[in-house]
């Protein structure tokens, strides 16, 4: 096998432009295919980005003896079953984060991977983004000390209640919690990417706006296993009067490294020196870590993303919702 030829479960906006296009960016890498059950905008995409074949059922696609790899873009709900049939079908599989809506379907899907030797990566791409290699550079080297705390905050004013109305990301059953399930997997993900391990964790969830059904408000502790206590505040929900905030802070005993998970500038105290490094935004936010899945699936390198990566963040992710205890 010389390329990676890509079937695409899934045309909506984060296939526009954070990852569709990259397929065919990547080299040895193709996108051959994509599946949505609306023809009209189905046709719309395939033109539109130049993609060959189309199909309006997903097992079509994946038993389709001309796709290696399957990239799942759809909401969490169907993750799993897709995920599954493609392993099964001897595809590499794609699948965009959170993993699935419950650690319990992460896990079948884990085991599958292993029963049929698949390749299973889970798209936490931020992870391959220029600032936060950064930051893993600038870990490593100890520029700002032994590291003591990592904050996250993050304070989003509510939308009108019209917005949350027929809205995946707020039904449960489709994604698996609230926003905090759509936002909080890039977050944490960096949080063990950069940090390791988890010791221990708790937290806890609440609905304050009551303009759906599910929790709005997160707040959550993890002990590292090296020692690094981590706190995380989450509200999608604050006062129209309150200021919005998107910080991860790191805390080290020589400084402290600040920036957003959603942004493209890091902030790098030391010394009493304050430094500022501002990055360009990229126009497909998952091209650098579809290069290295592509490498992955030929037999050329590691998995970027592993099941395992993606589980710890959803163990705590669950952990933090429904107040359980590790």
């Amino acid at each position: 096998m010389d390329r990676i030829r890509w079937g695409m479960i899934g045309c909506g906006s984060v296939a526009e432009m954070k990852s569709g296009p990259a397929f065919n960016k990547v080299p040895h890498s193709q996108l051959m295919a994509v599946m949505r059950r609306d023809e009209a905008l189905l046709k719309e995409y395939a033109l539109r980005h130049q993609v060959p074949q189309t199909f309006t059922n997903a097992l079509e696609l994946i038993h389709h003896p001309s796709i290696d790899a399957i990239y799942i873009a759809t909401p969490p709900d169907v993750h799993e079953a897709y995920a599954i049939e493609a392993m099964r079908a001897n595809k590499f599989v794609y699948v965009e984060k959170p993993m699935a809506t419950t650690v319990l379907a992460c896990e079948h899907m884990q085991q599958v991977a292993n029963e049929v030797n698949g390749k299973l990566t889970i798209a936490h791409y931020r992870r391959q983004l220029p600032p936060f290699l950064k930051v893993k550079e600038l870990l490593d080297q100890g520029a700002i000390g032994k590291i003591s705390e990592v904050q996250i905050i993050m304070h989003k004013k509510a939308a009108p209640k019209t917005y949350y109305e027929n809205n995946w990301r707020v039904n449960k059953a489709r994604s698996g919690g609230g926003l905090f399930y759509d936002l909080a997997p890039h977050q944490l993900d960096l949080v063990f990417y950069f940090f390791g391990k988890a010791l221990n964790y708790h937290g806890s969830a609440s609905n304050v706006s009551d303009l759906y059904l599910v929790e709005d408000t997160v707040k959550g502790e993890i002990q590292m296993e090296n020692g690094i206590q981590f706190y995380g505040d989450w509200c999608f929900a604050i006062d129209e009067r309150a200021q919005e905030q998107d910080v991860f802070l790191i805390k080290g005993t020589a400084g402290y490294i600040e920036f957003s998970v959603f942004g493209h500038t890091i902030t790098i105290e030391r010394n009493n020196k304050k430094e500022i490094i501002q990055f360009d935004a990229p126009l497909h936010n998952q091209q650098n870590l579809i290069e290295k899945v592509v490498t992955f699936f030929l037999g050329k390198g590691e998995n970027p993303c592993s099941a395992a990566d993606a589980l710890q963040s959803m163990r705590v992710m669950e952990a933090f919702v429904y107040g359980h205890k590790k």
